[in-house]
C-alpha cells in the first residue's frame, strides 16, 4: 500500500514540497504519495487528525501553522523544543512526533553544497523570528567563533541569545550596534526581501564577508543580495538549497533513506541576476 504524506499550509499553492518529495521518492524507489493540503486557519488540528485517520504517515508544516503543529505534538525533539516551532510531524500509533529541520537544512546547504565552513567563523544572523530560532542550535553545533543575532527589537534578540547561551557563544545586537563590525558570513532570516525591502543593516558590515545568504528563494537578486554584491561579497546564495535540504532531512526521518539533493537543487535554482 502506498504511504501517504503531505505538506499543510495556508496558502499552499506555491509550495514546492510535492515536487521535491516526489523527486526524492522516484530516485530512491520509495512508494509514497505526497500531496499539498490548504488547512483552514481555524481548523488546523482537525485537518491533521483527519489526515492521520485516512492513513497519513507524516506531514511537513509551513506558514502559518508551525506554532500550532508544535502545540499539537505529543513528543518534541530538541531542535523543535528550542525553536518553539516545528516544520515536520511523524505519526506513530497515538504519538505525534515533532522536529524542526529548517536550521539543519540551512547548515547542510552552507557547509556541504556551498563548501563554506562555519567552524571558527564570525556569523551574523539577521532576524529573531521563527526562521532564526530554528537555525540557532544547528549553527552553534558547527562551533562558530561567535554567532551574533541582530534584530530590530533588541529585547527579542537578547531573549533568544539567552535561551541558547548554553550551546555556544551567541550575542544579541541591534542593527545600529553592528556598525564597524566585520563577519565571515551574513544570513538574512528576516522577511524584508518578501516585500523587496532591506533590513536596516549598515552596508559596511558586509565588507570582507565571504558569504551572503538569503533565506527567501526564487526572487533573484534581492535587495539584501544586491547590497552584498555591491559590497564585494564573493559568494551569494538564496534559500533554495535550504528548502531542498530540510526536505531531505524530513524524508530521512520518515523513510530511513537519504536522497541525493544535488539534482533537485539544480532543477529549482533560479540565477541570481
Amino acid at each position: 500500500m502506498t504511504d501517504r504524506y503531505a505538506v499543510i499550509g495556508n496558502p499552499i499553492g506555491h509550495s514546492k514540497s510535492p515536487l521535491i518529495h516526489g523527486s526524492f521518492a522516484a530516485a530512491t524507489g520509495q512508494d509514497i504519495a505526497y500531496s499539498a493540503i490548504e488547512g483552514p486557519l481555524d481548523g488546523f488540528a482537525d485537518t491533521v487528525h483527519a489526515f492521520r485517520a485516512a492513513g497519513g504517515f507524516g506531514m511537513n508544516i509551513t506558514a502559518p501553522f508551525k506554532l500550532q503543529a508544535f502545540d499539537l505534538a505529543t513528543d518534541r525533539l530538541e531542535r523543535a523544543e528550542l525553536a518553539g516551532a516545528t516544520n515536520a510531524l511523524k505519526f506513530e500509533g497515538s504519538r505525534i512526533y515533532a522536529d524542526n529541520f529548517d536550521g539543519v537544512g540551512l547548515v547542510n546547504d552552507i557547509t556541504r553544497n556551498l563548501g563554506v565552513a562555519m567552524k571558527g567563523a564570525r556569523v551574523l544572523l539577521l532576524g529573531a523570528g521563527g526562521a532564526a530560532r530554528g537555525a540557532l542550535l544547528p549553527f552553534l553545533a558547527q562551533a562558530p567563533a561567535e554567532l551574533v543575532v541582530a534584530n530590530r527589537t533588541m529585547a527579542t534578540a537578547a531573549g533568544l541569545a539567552g535561551k541558547f547561551a548554553a550551546h555556544g557563544r551567541v550575542v544579541a545586537s541591534g542593527y545600529a550596534e553592528l556598525a564597524g563590525q566585520r563577519f565571515d558570513m551574513v544570513i538574512n532570516a528576516t522577511s524584508a526581501s518578501l516585500k523587496a525591502e532591506l533590513p536596516p543593516l549598515p552596508a559596511e558590515v558586509l565588507q570582507g564577508a565571504g558569504l551572503a545568504y538569503e533565506l527567501v528563494y526564487g526572487k533573484g537578486l534581492t535587495p539584501f543580495l544586491r547590497l552584498a554584491q555591491n559590497a564585494g561579497v564573493p559568494r551569494l546564495a538564496d534559500g533554495v538549497g535550504m528548502l531542498v535540504e530540510q526536505a531531505a532531512e524530513a524524508f530521512v526521518w520518515w523513510r530511513g533513506v537519504r536522497p541525493d539533493t544535488r539534482a533537485v537543487i539544480d532543477r529549482m535554482t533560479i540565477p541570481l541576476i
